[in-house]
């Protein structure tokens, strides 16, 4: 195995040499950094590990390898189309935030759907990208200075995005990216983060673009909804499946992990289980026993629970002791994105879209109304470039009500639901420093004895819940809400170092 500067632990080497065993199949040595051609299809391995198993850091040093050996990262945001033949490497999330948690790391991830369609650069301005990914001699563009290319020089060799860079070098991103289009070629290996999300049909769909594919997952999860409690991972043969076992040195003295670990004790009971919270409560600051829900964190961090019914409840409380009116939102309300509902002709409207963070799941601040009815100005959290305009349809569902209210209504555009509160089930794939945990929905899953892939179900929400906590968990247990200490804001909300370019639609122009 290549020198590291880390430690592994036993099953993280075994992993690490099985990886660069499989990838040396298909023509990467990364022990030798000797790439040839592809050899062939090495097809596809799962590295699967519990919450702290240190499947993230064997993720990370898995690309720094097969960066030191040669492999060109391919990232969303631009791809050459000077066919170098040099074997490339994609990191991939299902969801924004996931992607993001790892670019934190260093790791230059992006969603699913961004590696599937690839941005087209005004004929002008690629010849800027083809020179940064050094691919082409400096090029003479009217306008721009040797200190902008120099700005554009420094950025992209910090960052590795062509965006940024040409944002640094003082341009828009609707100067130099015109629209979106699928994706037609094949990739060549792909790492794919929190796969214990994805569904058989987006298997398939990266079985197709990666010859070579390594998936990174938890067991303990939710499967996804219509997998019937199975994840694609649980298909492969056993031999491809690597197994880290112990949780890892740096995350030895967390609390909320050892909370998620005691849960696969088959005789630990959901009052056993309160009882250790409360206990680990009155040690460590990290994790509290909540007896009301903090509403000043519903508004970035959501509380999560099982039932619709208390999801729907609390986001209404949420706008009553806010004073949002039943007929608008309020700047800073946040909310998800439920999907496009787009016709087929506005397939690149639709690209458009998804490219820049507007997928199923993306936690979204409100910022205002856009300058044409129906559009909203919006920030995706997680994105690289979060600041993003776009015709919207609104939904604040009631309780006890069928149909929800819908405050802003285009003809067509992004749908979106409230984000105050989210089922534990969409809250997979993202994290967020300190977590809420609506308690007397898991004991409502635990009275119910329902079980799921051989887990009692209340143990699996249990367990997604609290692993969504990075630093600090609130188990609430009783049904009330605090009082908020000021008005929602969103002077809290910056671009990300790309974003000087927000990609704005082009003059809001309706959806015909």
């Amino acid at each position: 195995m290549t020198d590291m500067t880390i430690q592994f632990s036993d099953d993280q080497a075994v992993a690490f040499d099985s990886v660069s065993a499989l990838l040396r199949q298909a023509g990467v040595d990364m022990e030798d950094g000797l790439l040839q051609p592809p050899m062939g299809e090495a097809g596809v391995m799962a590295v699967i590990g519990k919450a702290g198993s240190g499947k993230t850091l064997l993720l990370a040093e898995l690309y720094k390898t097969l960066e030191r050996a040669g492999v060109e990262v391919v990232s969303g945001d631009y791809e050459s189309r000077k066919k170098t033949g040099r074997r490339s490497l994609a990191i991939l999330a299902p969801t924004n935030k996931a992607a993001s948690v790892l670019r934190l790391r260093g790791v230059p991830a992006t969603t699913i759907h961004r590696i599937l369609y690839t941005p087209v650069y005004d004929p002008e301005y690629e010849r800027i990208a083809e020179w940064l990914a050094g691919n082409g001699e400096q090029p003479e563009i009217e306008g721009l200075t040797e200190e902008a290319f120099a700005r554009a020089a420094a950025f992209y060799e910090k960052n590795k995005s062509i965006p940024g860079a040409l944002a640094a070098a003082g341009l828009r991103g609707s100067d130099f990216i015109t629209g979106w289009k699928r994706r037609e070629d094949p990739l060549d290996i792909g790492f794919v983060d929190e796969a214990s999300m994805l569904d058989d049909r987006q298997f398939e769909d990266l079985k197709e673009i990666f010859p070579n594919l390594v998936l990174f997952g938890d067991p303990a999860q939710l499967a996804p909804v219509n997998q019937s409690g199975s994840m694609v991972f649980e298909t492969l043969p056993k031999p491809r499946q690597l197994v880290l076992h112990r949780v890892h040195r740096q995350e030895a003295d967390n609390p909320i992990l050892d909370l998620a670990h005691a849960l696969a004790d088959p005789e630990l009971g959901f009052e056993d289980f309160e009882r250790m919270i409360e206990e680990t409560a009155r040690r460590d600051e990290r994790v509290v026993w909540g007896q009301r829900v903090e509403v000043d964190l519903m508004a970035r961090s959501p509380v999560l629970v099982w039932r619709n019914a208390t999801r729907i409840r609390l986001i209404n409380a949420f706008r009553t002791v806010h004073g949002a009116p039943e007929d608008a939102l309020v700047e800073g309300e946040p909310l998800i994105c439920d999907g496009l509902e787009l016709p087929l002709k506005h397939r690149k409207k639709r690209l458009d879209l998804e490219a820049r963070g507007l997928i199923k799941g993306a936690q979204v601040v409100y910022l205002g109304p856009g300058r044409k009815p129906g559009f909203s100005r919006l920030h995706v959290m997680g994105a690289e470039d979060p600041q993003v305009s776009a015709a919207s349809i609104v939904k604040i569902e009631k309780p006890d009500e069928e149909e929800p209210f819908i405050p802003y209504a285009a003809r067509m555009g992004a749908t979106f639901l409230h984000g105050a509160a989210v089922t534990i089930h969409k809250a997979q794939g993202s994290q967020w420093d300190t977590t809420q945990v609506f308690a007397p929905d898991i004991y409502a899953a635990a009275r119910m004895g329902r079980v799921e892939a051989g887990q009692p179900l209340w143990k699996r929400l249990a367990y997604v819940a609290i692993t969504r906590a990075q630093e600090r968990l609130i188990w609430v247990v009783r049904n009330r809400l605090a009082k908020p200490t000021g008005p929602l804001r969103v002077d809290d909300l910056k671009a990300a170092p790309a974003a000087a370019l927000t990609l704005e639609m082009q003059e809001e122009a309706p959806l015909l």
